[in-house]
């Protein structure tokens, strides 16, 4: 059972007790995202959750690490388009701990010139290695079609010339804007204890409010059809494709991802069996779902050699034709229900699984359904929902993205 708790200054607690375990995780959610920065800011929502790592008042880089690995923990970050994660995952008993050392990371943090220099340094690596990486960067290329007038369309990592832009005052201004109270979630799983759940609140119930803080506002941007292609020289050409779809707190979400797993989301799904197993056209091919608050993309990448890019889309275009005209099987929408409910289920054996989705949903939605109620939605969606999605998603032009050598 998920329980939520509000401190007194507005920081929510979200907990899952897991008896049957021995380990806990515990993240800290922020709803800070690169979608809520200003162009100026680009990247920097990406460069403070590494800045955290980089040394506190009592504690320095090297020490954050070795303590963790001390007690055979794990400890990591991520930042997404919406929402910026610091997680541990360690043995029960390391628990108070853990989030001691996070904690610290999230309040103490120096920032100092050193280590932003060598830090800038490496997250300039991080986005030359995802520019070297044609079937990374053709997705962000993607989103620039997508959105080009939106924050949605820049990249998280940002870019080499805001990149060089950031100091300790971007940061703590930045941070003064979106990491307040309200819009902060601590969330833990596995076998906690009441005093643990008592720490974590005697260590976030005191912090303060900026004034400062903004309310991230959402921006329903339009979606954009079009085409864009980067010359590279490469073997193979890079095609991503993407039709706008609906966000997360949509009521047909999950007709939305039985659609995806039919069309491409896995092994037996129309593209693989067509493209790779039937033509032999491309080693991948996949499509996949974007769900965020307001909007959402349904995308499809494949990668071929330079010489069959052109017989791959029409490939593809067939295929979503075929959909749209003739829609799908009664089998093939049982077979995804299925699908998702086992995919569902087994996504929540693990601690840091149930961690990540109970603080996402407490920071996107406010809404924890039950595991019944999630079966109960998968078992609702029609074949009229999914040909409502048909409709709804394929039923306008895409906008693609393409790598490639000597594409016209």
């Amino acid at each position: 059972m998920v329980n939520v708790y509000t401190c007194k200054n507005g920081v929510r607690i979200v907990s899952e007790h897991i008896p049957h375990v021995r380990s806990i995780s515990v993240g800290i959610w922020v709803g800070a995202g690169s979608r809520f920065e200003l162009p100026e800011e680009n990247g920097i929502t990406h460069f403070i959750e590494h800045m955290l790592f980089k040394g506190t008042n009592t504690r320095t880089a090297r020490q954050i690490a070795e303590e963790f690995d001390r007690i055979g923990g794990e400890v990591n970050a991520f930042t997404s388009k919406e929402n910026t994660c610091y997680y541990a995952k360690v043995l029960d008993h390391h628990g108070p701990l853990a989030i001691s050392i996070l904690a610290d990371m999230f309040y103490n943090s120096t920032f100092t010139k050193t280590e932003l220099e060598k830090e800038r340094q490496v997250v300039l690596e991080e986005i030359l290695m995802s520019e070297d990486a044609p079937d990374d960067d053709v997705h962000e290329v993607l989103w620039r079609v997508m959105y080009p007038n939106d924050a949605l369309g820049l990249p998280i990592l940002g870019t080499s010339e805001t990149l060089s832009t950031f100091t300790d005052d971007t940061i703590r201004n930045y941070m003064d804007k979106h990491y307040y109270p309200e819009n902060i979630v601590i969330s833990v799983a596995g076998n906690i204890t009441k005093e643990l759940l008592l720490y974590i609140e005697k260590l976030f119930s005191e912090m303060k409010r900026s004034p400062k803080a903004e309310e991230s506002i959402l921006t329903y941007p339009p979606f954009h059809s079009g085409r864009m292609v980067k010359e590279r020289d490469v073997e193979q050409s890079h095609l991503a494709m993407s039709y706008p779809a609906v966000g997360a707190k949509d009521p047909d979400l999950y007709s939305f991802i039985a659609l995806n797993n039919i069309i491409g989301g896995n092994m037996s799904s129309r593209l693989f069996q067509e493209v790779r197993e039937d033509l032999g056209l491309a080693y991948t091919i996949y499509s996949y779902q974007s769900c965020y608050q307001d909007i959402g993309a349904f995308t499809i990448y494949s990668s071929t050699n330079n010489q069959q890019l052109q017989l791959l889309q029409n490939t593809i275009d067939q295929s979503l034709n075929k959909v749209r005209k003739e829609g799908i099987t009664e089998t093939e929408l049982l077979n995804a229900k299925e699908q998702l409910k086992g995919s569902f289920v087994l996504g929540l054996e693990s601690t840091n699984s149930r961690m990540s989705r109970n603080g996402r949903n407490e920071l996107n939605t406010k809404r924890h359904k039950t595991m019944d109620e999630i079966i109960a939605d998968i078992d609702a969606v029609s074949m009229e929902k999914v040909n409502y999605m048909i409709e709804t998603i394929l039923g306008t032009d895409p906008a693609i993205s393409i790598i490639g050598q000597g594409v016209k």
